[in-house]
């Protein structure tokens, strides 16, 4: 099979792929010449990650196309409905990277917490000892995560990785999904304490009651069908005040100017952002706010979770192949 991994593969689903005698591209076509690309060298397989966006007029282009991968969790930079009427087979690898997003997520709570993001901006010019001490009593009101109510807004695989790493934290965690039953259910998280696997019942509460009980939110839903935002000017109103947010979900699911309302004002003490509405040019002002925890869209960018995602892509091509 002819397979174009645009925006590459690991080494390990590099070699899974060639070792099963496929033939395989790893360099970045550009969208202009993405179809001719396609068409011209027979590829029947696409593999893209976020960067590539495979829509209705680039898949009628190649009708030669029969399998359309995602390397990663979501699939809303691909036009999948479009793409199964073609009689495509389109795919993702959802557990691959929820380890290494629910760790990021840790990263960014750490951060915040104890102004890690802002401290590491600052101190450079901090050579005298006046400015290192102003710094040190600037970031004298340090928070810790221990005791603190965790809300995880998505409760699926990655929202309960990362509900795993603040329960062993000591926070409390509350579920909001609403496929995870009624308010007042429980959804059983099983954590590994030294070995032995501890069961964990973790309360599933309304996005409203999570914001009024949530010392910190963590976002992990996909793109809204309808457009709209998650967490919009209203939500905020109802969050606790001083709350951390952290966002390595979608961009868009958060409204921007709302999130930076919120942070002016002190309703958000601080904001970790992994993903952006306007990515890969985020808005400036978004970037520069002194409240603001800052990653590249790299919630998968581990060595681990990339080989994972190449070998559970290269799996699933084993299977196509298989049927023929």
């Amino acid at each position: 099979m002819n397979i174009l991994a645009n925006d590459g593969i690991s080494p390990a689903g590099l070699k899974a792929l060639q070792s099963a005698g496929h033939a395989v591209w790893t360099e970045a076509v550009a969208a202009a010449g993405l179809a001719s690309f396609i068409q011209e060298n027979g590829v029947e397989c696409l593999l893209v990650r976020s960067a590539t966006q495979v829509r209705e007029p680039l898949i009628a282009a190649c009708p030669g196309l029969r399998y359309i991968g995602r390397g990663g969790v979501g699939t809303d930079n691909i036009d999948v409905a479009f793409a199964r009427s073609q009689g495509i087979e389109v795919f993702n690898t959802p557990a691959a990277s929820s380890q290494s997003v629910a760790e990021l997520v840790m990263g960014h709570l750490f951060g915040m917490a104890r102004f890690l993001h802002d401290s590491n901006r600052k101190m450079p010019g901090a050579h005298e000892a006046a400015e290192f001490n102003a710094l040190k009593k600037a970031y004298g009101a340090g928070t810790e995560l221990a005791g603190k109510t965790l809300a995880v807004v998505g409760f699926g695989r990655i929202g309960q990785a990362l509900a795993r790493y603040a329960l062993g934290c000591g926070m409390e965690v509350l579920a909001v999904d609403s496929g995870r039953g009624n308010s007042g259910s429980h959804v059983e998280v099983v954590c590994t304490v030294g070995g032995q696997r501890v069961p964990v019942q973790v309360p599933v509460v309304t996005l409203v009651e999570a914001l009024g009980r949530a010392d910190a939110l963590s976002l992990h839903v996909p793109a809204q069908s309808s457009g709209a935002p998650v967490l919009g000017a209203a939500e905020f109103a109802q969050m606790r005040d001083g709350v951390l947010l952290v966002n390595a979900a979608r961009g868009g699911v958060v409204d921007e100017d709302a999130l930076l309302a919120a942070l002016d004002a002190g309703k958000v003490r601080a904001a970790g952002l992994d993903v952006f509405a306007n990515e890969p040019t985020p808005r400036a002002d978004l970037l520069a706010h002194p409240r603001v925890s800052l990653t590249p869209h790299t919630g998968a960018a581990t060595r681990e979770a990339q080989d994972r995602i190449g070998e559970e892509l290269a799996e699933i091509i084993a299977g196509f192949a298989a049927r023929g």
